[in-house]
Formats: structure tokens, C-alpha cells, sequence
């Protein structure tokens, strides 16, 4: 069974933080690289941040210094900390493998607006 459940998204404004994360069922979590991928209005989606078993992550360069990313294999979850938020990280937010599933979770709308 996959699960891959995202939350944690909202409004906020220019400069603000969101915390995000995705709960991931075990079978998947514990055997894949997982990222978070972002897909704003009208453009494709995009990587954002992966984590590995190791626990240490990789970031775009556009959310470097600003978004770092975790997983938790107690809770099943890959989380990512947003700070520093810019209009151009709005989104909706997705948790996924890599390379990612076919399958796609509903995403987390992140709002980035004044």
C-alpha cells in the first residue's frame, strides 16, 4: 500500500516560515531516497530538496540557505523547513521517491503573499 500524505501548508507572508510535512507508509520510507517537489501555476513541477537514509539532504539553489529537509523513521515522516519564504515559493508541495512514483499524493498548498 502506498502512502503519501503531505501537510502543513497555509498563507503566509513574504518572509515568513512554514514547517511541511509528509507522512510516508513504511514499506516506502524505509527503502527509498525520498524529495520534495513543488509545482507552482502554469509550471512544471520542480525539485526542491532531497533526503536520504542518512538523514543528510540536498536543496535547489534557489531555496539554499532557506529550506532545509528531515525524515523520521519512528514517525514515518519526511518534513521540510521553510524559512525566509518568497512569492515565488508558492506552490503546491509534494513528498515523493527518487526517482519519483507514478503515483502522486494530494499536495500541500504553500501561499506566499502580503
Amino acid at each position: 500500500q502506498v502512502q503519501l500524505v503531505e501537510s502543513g501548508g497555509g498563507l503566509v507572508q513574504p518572509g515568513g516560515s512554514l514547517n511541511l510535512s509528509c507522512v510516508v507508509s513504511e514499506n516506502i520510507l524505509s527503502r527509498n531516497v525520498m524529495a520534495w517537489y513543488r509545482q507552482a501555476p502554469g509550471k512544471q513541477r520542480e525539485w526542491v530538496a532531497t533526503v536520504a537514509f542518512s538523514a543528510s539532504y540536498a536543496v535547489a539553489d534557489s531555496v539554499k540557505g532557506r529550506f532545509t529537509a528531515s525524515r523520521d523513521s519512528g514517525k514515518n515522516t519526511v518534513d521540510l523547513h521553510m524559512v525566509f519564504l518568497k512569492p515565488e515559493d508558492s506552490g503546491v508541495y509534494y513528498c515523493n521517491t527518487v526517482p519519483p512514483m507514478t503515483y502522486w499524493g494530494q499536495g500541500t498548498q504553500v501561499t506566499v503573499s502580503s
